[in-house]
């Protein structure tokens, strides 16, 4: 935002002025705070397993811009790859690294070569299988050889080949955990791609067989339909989607996602996107995510600090923690975006409860310049959400209060109106009654009269 950059040359040196008369000796709390440079890759990346693992090695390698942490990133993929077959993948991460890591961390023609030669075995052995499946018509059998297929181009890194052969095993599901399995399956691989529509799709179709959904495949399937959210932007709904999830995560799904990462995209998502009384129900009271939050005790402190409207903390915590988010394969092209939404909320929820504010304490409180403060408010104040006009001599907002007389006034003259109308209607609805009560009487007496004749006759 236009405000960060003109507060970058502008160093309070003042103590720290907090919103609502918080005092600065109360607020001088020493906490530890993360950032790009402390990023300990070994721990980041023992976090998460399979594909992932490799896939977030090679984004950091790719945006994290620091020579020392790109070679380690690429040193780690490298060893990761050799674990597995994908030796395209491999021979990628070889022409990255470029001779830089050595001897050691060169190709290795003899071992893809092995592997190469393994999977044309592995691949014509499943083809036979499959086929004389097919040629008994045995379900059960045919599935699990689409299944095997799905798993052998996934492990060589076809993920659209894989794709085709998971979603296939579909017409061979015979209970509801074969098609919980396939969506899971499918829903792996649509990440690995960035299909999120699919995993929309896919995490909507195994929450219909709710029979045979377990704990912890109801929290796999809430974060994938968090990430499949946050990817399209929503971020209330990928906020509520990881709220949701339950402890029962733990270390289960990550080839996908770590629980750090639930408490972090959860956290960032509410923030951006709840009020104040979502924000203390949903997040701080939510004795389930508090398990997520122990794990990251930065997101936990910039939540509270939030709350209890400590917003130069807050943001501080923001500010550090910015380099590491831009490294995450998921989070990084919405850092911008949640903090810009963070930001906003904080100067809102600074000015609301006031009268008039003094801009040269707003601008302590949130460490930026007056010049840059007012730029900010400008932009509010324009799209309406805050009602409020800058004296630019005094450097004071005031708020634009609705005028309590006029208001009543105009509250008095709807319910007049509303009576009005609603008297008029009574008069309508007893003027039919009358009518039909009076058709009733003349029909009912014609009727006697029509029969009159007939009775006398019979007697």
């Amino acid at each position: 935002m236009e405000a960060e950059e003109d507060a970058a040359g502008t160093i309070i040196e003042d103590d720290e002025i907090y919103v609502n008369g918080g005092e600065a000796g109360e607020s001088q709390r020493h906490r530890p705070i993360i950032s790009g440079e402390q990023l300990d890759i070994e721990a980041y990346a023992a976090l998460y397993t399979g594909r992932t693992k490799i896939s977030r090695l090679l984004f950091i390698a790719e945006k994290c811009g620091v020579p020392s942490m790109q070679l380690e990133a690429l040193r780690m993929a490298y060893d990761e790859i050799k674990k597995g077959e994908n030796t395209q993948l491999f021979r990628e991460v070889i022409a990255k690294i470029d001779g830089r890591l050595g001897p050691d961390y060169g190709p290795d023609n003899a071992w893809a070569d092995a592997v190469d030669r393994r999977a044309e075995l592995r691949k014509e052995k499943l083809e036979n299988e499959l086929n004389a499946y097919r040629t008994n018509l045995i379900k059960e059998s045919i599935r699990m050889g689409y299944n095997d297929f799905g798993d052998f181009y996934y492990a060589h890194g076809q993920l659209g080949e894989a794709f085709k052969n998971y979603v296939r095993t579909r017409d061979y599901c015979t209970t509801s955990k074969h098609i919980i399995h396939m969506c899971l399956n499918a829903i792996l691989v649509s990440i690995e791609m960035g299909q999120f529509q699919h995993v929309a799709s896919y995490v909507g179709k195994a929450e219909q067989s709710q029979d045979a959904l377990d704990p912890v495949t109801i929290a796999k399937l809430r974060c994938a339909a968090g990430l499949a959210h946050l990817e399209g932007k929503k971020y209330k709904l990928a906020a509520r989607k990881f709220l949701e999830t339950g402890p029962e995560l733990g270390n289960n799904y990550t080839e996908v996602i770590a629980p750090q990462d639930v408490a972090t995209y959860g956290s960032l998502c509410a923030l951006a996107s709840f009020d104040r009384a979502e924000l203390k129900s949903k997040v701080i009271d939510n004795i389930n995510f508090r398990n997520f939050l122990e794990l990251v005790p930065e997101i936990r402190e910039l939540i509270n600090d939030f709350y209890t409207s400590h917003y130069a903390s807050c943001l501080e915590y923001l500010g550090n923690l910015k380099a590491n988010l831009l490294l995450d394969i998921h989070l990084h092209d919405h850092v911008e975006t949640l903090y810009e939404q963070i930001r906003s909320k904080a100067l809102i929820q600074y000015t609301l409860p006031f009268v008039s504010v003094d801009l040269h304490m707003m601008a302590n409180a949130f460490n930026t310049s007056i010049t840059g403060l007012e730029k900010e408010l400008e932009a509010l104040i324009t799209n309406d959400q805050i009602q409020a006009r800058i004296d630019s001599h005094n450097k004071i907002l005031y708020a634009r209060h609705a005028d309590q007389r006029n208001g009543t006034f105009q509250r008095v003259l709807q319910t007049g109106s509303e009576f009005d109308w609603e008297r008029h209607s009574y008069a309508c609805r007893s003027g039919l009654l009358a009518v039909a009560s009076h058709l009733n009487a003349e029909l009912g007496l014609r009727d006697i009269r029509l029969r009159l004749p007939h009775l006398v006759s019979s007697q």
